[in-house]
């Protein structure tokens, strides 16, 4: 009998093709994960198992989605995708619940709610749900855990932050946007990111972050993690859909890929917000060096 198996979508057209065709009273569960997540190749396992445990039917009862969350910013933003592995249920295009982390036995709870015990449950085997160890990270000091960073706290090594955030008020557009124009400009080179640079928490912020410390180039920044006021806002007043975005004196130049060309195009590139003219590696010195001008 014909098992059911991930799905890896590798496009937005690809997505919409799948996610429209699909039978509205199925269940479909959609995978978020990243190359650099530690986690996501224990839930690329997990999910794996779990869907082979499943037949093929016609029309599907169940369907499995996977997508790189970076690769696909669109989606992930619509899915307001802040942490890796993260698994969206939905029927009928209508989020039912939503599952962050790798913990196999609240997965496999969340999929069998809504689409019963599988036909083959003695044939799942999933493996237990990891142990973080802290002191496990990625580069760039990214640890290999689900984290949501809304309040992270900076550590002595990143730059300064911009001064505030919301009120929790819902602010007129004109207020917001007064509100935006001074962030921008809140440190000569502002970089809004998700999560801190010490801890970044996507991977174009992560590159970024990386290419600003190469240079040893003194910024602020602002973790649009923790504001989504600041991160839908943005959007909008930059008529720039996606993060990480650098301002440079209170104009957006964009996100990584501008800045990464910018960097090898023009060696002298933000060279006059560099702490010093000698270029740096990028090591624990150059971190304690960038903080915002006073």
């Amino acid at each position: 009998m014909a098992t059911t198996t991930v799905t890896e979508i590798t496009t937005d057209a690809d997505f919409s093709h799948h996610t429209e065709n699909f039978p509205a009273n199925a269940l479909l569960v959609i995978y978020f994960h990243a190359p650099w997540a530690a986690p996501c190749k224990q839930m690329t396992t997990i999910l794996q198992a779990l869907a082979s445990t499943y037949p093929v039917e016609s029309p599907p009862t169940i369907g499995f989605l996977s997508l790189d969350a970076e690769e696909l910013p669109d989606i992930s933003e619509a899915y307001d995708v802040t942490a890796v592995p993260y698994i969206v249920l939905q029927k009928n295009g209508q989020t039912l619940e939503t599952v962050s982390g790798s913990d196999a036995s609240k997965v496999r709870a969340a999929v069998e709610k809504y689409a019963g015990k599988s036909g083959n449950p003695g044939k799942l085997g999933l493996p237990p749900a990891q142990a973080v160890d802290k002191s496990a990270q990625e580069p760039n000091g990214v640890a290999g855990t689900s984290k949501n960073l809304s309040s992270y706290a900076p550590s002595s090594n990143d730059p300064e932050t911009a001064p505030e955030y919301s009120s929790g008020e819902q602010p007129s557009k004109e207020e917001l946007f007064a509100r935006l124009e001074g962030l921008v400009k809140a440190a000569p080179v502002m970089l809004f990111m998700k999560g801190t640079p010490s801890a970044p928490q996507c991977g174009f912020s992560r590159q970024t972050v990386s290419l600003l410390r190469e240079r040893g180039i003194r910024y602020g920044f602002f973790n649009i993690l923790a504001d989504d006021e600041v991160r839908q806002g943005l959007k909008e007043y930059a008529e720039w859909p996606t993060f990480p975005q650098l301002w440079v004196g209170g104009e957006l130049v964009g996100g990584l890929d501008i800045v990464r060309e910018e960097f090898e195009g023009d060696p002298d590139f933000l060279k006059d917000y560099a702490v010093s003219t000698q270029r740096n590696t990028g090591g624990p010195a150059a971190a304690s060096a960038q903080a915002a001008p006073s």
